[in-house]
C-alpha cells in the first residue's frame, strides 16, 4: 500500500479498509501538525484531525481525482473543520467551562497512540450502542452535524443530545481499550 499514491488509496478505500488505514498512517501525522500550528491546542488538533478523517471516510464517495490531488481534498476537509471549530469555538468554549471539564494533553505518544488505532475494525461499533447513542454519534461525528441538529433529529434537547454523543463515544473508547489490551 505505501507505494500507492493518495488518489489510488483514496478510490480503493471505498471497498478496502486497508487502503484508508494506510492513507491515514501516511498523513495523520502531518495533519494533526497542520491543524496544530493553526489552533495551538494539541487535544483541540487531535479532535479536528480525528473528525477530518471521519468526515474523509464517511465522503469517500465524493472524490474525484480529475478535480484535484487525493492530499489536497483531505487537507481541504481539514480546512473546512478548523473553520467550523473556529465559529463553534466560543460556544463549545463555555459550555466545557460549565460542565467542568478537563482539557486532555497529548503528547507524541498519544498521538503514535491514535495512529495505531487506525488498525482497528471499528465497522460495526455503533450498532452495538444504543439506537438513540449511535444515531447522536453518527449525526455528530460522521455527518459533522452540530448538537442543535442532533437534538431536532433526535426530538430531544442539545444538553441530552451532547450528552448521548458523550456516552456513545465513551463507550467506544471503552470497547477500544478492550481490543487493544
Amino acid at each position: 500500500m505505501a507505494e500507492r499514491g493518495d488518489d489510488e488509496l483514496l478510490l480503493a478505500a471505498r471497498t478496502d479498509a486497508a487502503a484508508f488505514a494506510a492513507l491515514y498512517r501516511r498523513h495523520a501525522r502531518p495533519l494533526t501538525g497542520f491543524l496544530l500550528a493553526r489552533t495551538r491546542d494539541a487535544e483541540t488538533a487531535a479532535d479536528l484531525a480525528a473528525e477530518t478523517f471521519a468526515a474523509a471516510l464517511a465522503g469517500l464517495h465524493r472524490f474525484r481525482p480529475e478535480r484535484g490531488d487525493g492530499a489536497a481534498w483531505l487537507y481541504g476537509i481539514a480546512r473546512h473543520q478548523l473553520a467550523r471549530w473556529q465559529r463553534r469555538g466560543a460556544v463549545d468554549q463555555r459550555a466545557r467551562r460549565r460542565l467542568g471539564m478537563e482539557r486532555l494533553a497529548l503528547d507524541d505518544e498519544a498521538l503514535a497512540r491514535v495512529e495505531d488505532l487506525a488498525d482497528v475494525d471499528a465497522r460495526g461499533w455503533l450498532e452495538d450502542l444504543p439506537p438513540e447513542q449511535a444515531a447522536a454519534v453518527r449525526a455528530r461525528v460522521l455527518e459533522q452535524r452540530g448538537y442543535d441538529e442532533v437534538a431536532a433529529a433526535g426530538g430531544t434537547s442539545e444538553a441530552a443530545a451532547r450528552q448521548r454523543v458523550s456516552r456513545g463515544l465513551a463507550a467506544l473508547r471503552a470497547r477500544l481499550r478492550g481490543e487493544l489490551e
